[in-house]
C-alpha cells in the first residue's frame, strides 16, 4: 500500500513556487525544513532527530558542507582518486577525458558510443549510443548551461557547490546494466536497492544487507519486479568494497554495476532525494533511523 503521502496537493505547489527562492536565500534550514514538510508531511527535527531522512537532513545542512572528503567523493572527477587511493581502481569505468569546457572535447577522437557527466551534480548527463546522431549545437547548449549552474545552491545540498564543475567522458558499458545501491551506516553495510528497467519499465526492489526483502522501504511510489532477485555472484564483494569507501563517513550510498561478473564503481551519493525520501511503511522510515548514529556531531556543535 502506498504512503498517503504520495498525493501532492498542485494548488498548493503552484501558490508556493515564487517564494522558494526567497525562502532559500534568507534561511537555508527554513527552506529545508519547509521542504521536508512539504513532501513527507512530517515536521523536521533538528534538535534530536530519530528518523533517517531527518538525520540525512542534519548532515545535508549541518555537517556535509564542512567535510572536504564528502565534496571529493561526491564529485564525479575527484572521487576517481580516492577510489585509486584505496586500491580499487580495478573498479572505475575506464574514461576517454576530463574536460573544463565542452570546446575542448574532440569528438572524432571519441569511439562511436559513450556517456557525458558532468563532475558536480546529479542527472546532469548525456548517453551518446551513435555519434552521428549528435546534435552538437544543442548538446553544447545543454552542457554549458549545466556547467554554470550552482548544483549544491540549488538543492540546498552544498557539498555540491565545492565541486569543480568539469565534463568526465567514460566508456558505455552498455544499455541501462542492474545498479546495486548499498546504503552503509557508520561503516556498515545495512540495506540496499536494485535498480532495474531503466529506459523501460523501471523497478526499485529493496532488500536488507542479506537479501532478506523489505518492502517497507519501497519509497516514493515506485514499484519493485513482480520476481523477487536473486544476488549477483559477487555480492560480498560488493558488500566489501562498499564498507571500504564508506569507512569515514557517517552515511553514504555506495552504487555499483555488476556486468559479466565484473563490479564496476558508480558514484557516491550523501543525500539521496535530498533526504525528502516518502516510504511505503512509515516505520521504515525509524528502523533505518536507528542504523544511523550521528550523536557526536550533534553533541559537538
Amino acid at each position: 500500500m502506498l504512503s498517503k503521502n504520495l498525493h501532492e496537493n498542485k494548488l498548493k505547489r503552484m501558490l508556493v513556487n515564487p517564494f522558494r527562492n526567497v525562502v532559500k536565500f534568507i534561511s537555508k534550514t527554513a527552506y529545508v525544513k519547509y521542504q521536508y514538510y512539504y513532501i513527507t508531511h512530517h515536521h523536521l527535527n533538528l534538535k534530536q532527530p530519530i528518523r533517517y531522512t531527518e538525520k540525512l537532513q542534519y548532515l545535508r545542512l549541518k555537517v556535509y558542507p564542512f567535510i572536504p572528503l564528502v565534496s571529493t567523493c561526491a564529485g564525479r572527477v575527484g572521487v576517481r582518486q580516492y577510489v585509486k587511493d584505496l586500491r580499487l581502481e580495478n573498479i572505475l569505468i575506464p574514461i576517454y577525458g576530463i574536460y573544463d569546457t565542452f570546446e575542448e572535447i574532440d569528438f572524432e577522437k571519441l569511439p562511436n558510443q559513450f556517456v557525458m557527466k558532468c563532475s558536480h551534480a546529479c542527472a546532469f548527463n548525456y548517453i551518446c549510443l551513435d555519434k552521428k546522431s549528435i546534435d552538437y549545437k544543442q548538446l553544447k547548449k545543454k552542457f554549458n548551461r549545466w556547467l554554470k549552474t550552482n548544483y549544491g545552491k540549488k538543492t540546498v545540498e552544498l557539498h555540491y557547490s565545492k565541486i569543480k564543475p568539469q565534463i568526465i567522458i567514460e566508456k558505455y558499458l552498455g544499455k541501462f546494466p542492474t545498479e546495486y545501491k548499498i546504503h552503509v551506516f557508520n561503516g556498515k553495510a545495512k540495506y540496499m536497492y536494485v535498480v532495474t528497467g531503466r529506459g523501460s519499465d523501471i523497478r526499485y526492489n529493496n532488500y536488507y544487507i542479506d537479501w532478506t526483502p523489505f518492502d517497507g522501504a519501497q519509497f516514493n511510489g515506485w514499484t519493485k519486479t513482480e520476481k523477487e532477485l536473486i544476488p549477483p555472484s559477487n555480492w560480498n564483494q560488493q558488500i566489501d568494497i562498499a564498507q571500504r569507501l564508506a569507512k569515514p563517513f557517517p552515511f553514504v550510498r555506495i552504487d555499483l554495476y555488476s556486468i559479466d561478473g565484473k563490479i564496476y564503481f558508480s558514484e557516491m551519493t550523501f543525500t539521496p532525494a535530498k533526504g525528502t525520501l516518502i516510504f511505503d511503511d512509515d516505520q521504515a522510515d525509524f528502523e533505518i533511523g536507528k542504523w544511523l548514529d550521528i550523536n557526536d556531531y550533534i553533541n559537538a556543535k
